[in-house]
């Protein structure tokens, strides 16, 4: 059994920062892709940012610039530093990972990031 533990959200003013971590805990395995998604009251959930085994990323428009994901594969962490954050920056984030080589995936239990203007 994998869980998925997050941790960092809070709430930041406008042009402030925040960095969310995601461990995933369990019997040895090994993590393939992993993400961070959000969903803000009343919209559906949507991906934010990914980022492949090898480190390769990806990110929504409307983060690019700010956000920046990273892992550590050692721990099997994944990373959201988020800076300049805007009001609609507003979520709950969650954490994804997908088992290595398989179609199987996880989700953390999410955490708010709150950003006041």
């Amino acid at each position: 059994q994998v869980q998925l533990v997050e941790s960092g959200g809070g709430l930041a003013q406008a042009g402030g920062s925040l960095r969310l971590s995601c461990v995933a805990s369990g019997s040895s395995i090994s993590i393939g892709a992993m993400a961070w998604y959000r969903q803000a009251p009343g919209k559906q959930r949507e991906l934010v940012a990914n980022i492949a085994s090898g480190g390769s990323t990806s990110y929504t428009d409307s983060v690019k610039g700010r956000f920046t994901i990273s892992r550590d594969n050692n721990k099997n962490a994944v990373y959201l530093q988020m800076n300049s954050l805007k009001p609609e920056d507003t979520a709950v984030y969650y954490c994804y990972a997908q088992l290595g080589g398989t179609s199987r995936y996880w989700w953390g239990q999410g955490t708010q990031v709150t950003v006041s203007s």
